[in-house]
């Protein structure tokens, strides 16, 4: 009897981890067409990656964010962003998706023996952060010069270019929309754990 339930789990688990595998791709490719200015998309990726890393751990989460970063390779985006660094954007595209997938799963780890709703919580902050915050941080290696002359033609800083014209309001609308529909789903496909 113990077989045949840990079978099922496992069998859960693998069918849930390829409906969230499916949903990040689908997400992750047409997300981009939401666009707020010329550079910055909006993307619902982030919360199949929250819902994964919570729901079968760091590691999936880790996998979730590297499909995204796979999938945006596709992209009309992708163009772009090839265009000014292939390597560049390689590394911080992957290093980004993978990162803020694994810190969400090792936040709500964490977390989850005082709260598993304040875990998916913390963890649906954590993933936009480590996002943006790994994405500014390519920007700053790869491409700093696009930057510096975006701002020079901008008349501000380098800081506030990043901000206004890669950040903006994309990583605003994330955080807002993780912060609520990441628990909201995790409360409505919360596998009960043994």
């Amino acid at each position: 009897m113990k077989t045949a339930n840990k079978n099922r789990e496992q069998i859960q688990r693998l069918a849930l981890m390829a409906l969230l595998t499916a949903l990040v791709a689908v997400l992750a490719y047409f997300g981009g067409f939401i666009k707020i200015g010329a550079l910055a998309s909006i993307s619902l990726t982030l919360i199949p990656v929250v819902l994964g890393s919570a729901l079968l751990g760091p590691w999936a989460g880790a996998f979730l964010g590297g499909v995204s970063g796979v999938v945006f390779f596709a992209t009309a985006d992708a163009a772009f962003w090839f265009g000014l660094s292939f390597i560049g954007t390689v590394i911080t595209v992957l290093v980004k998706g993978i990162l803020s997938g694994l810190c969400a799963g090792l936040v709500y780890k964490l977390l989850e023996k005082v709260n598993r709703y304040l875990a998916v919580l913390a963890s649906a902050v954590v993933c936009p952060v480590v996002n943006t915050g790994v994405f500014l941080l390519g920007c700053l290696v790869f491409f700093m010069d696009t930057v510096t002359s975006g701002a020079a033609a901008e008349g501000v800083s380098v800081g506030a270019y990043l901000i206004v014209f890669y950040v903006g309001l994309n990583f605003v609308f994330e955080l807002i929309a993780n912060i609520i529909l990441s628990p909201a789903i995790y409360r409505l496909i919360n596998i009960k754990k043994k």
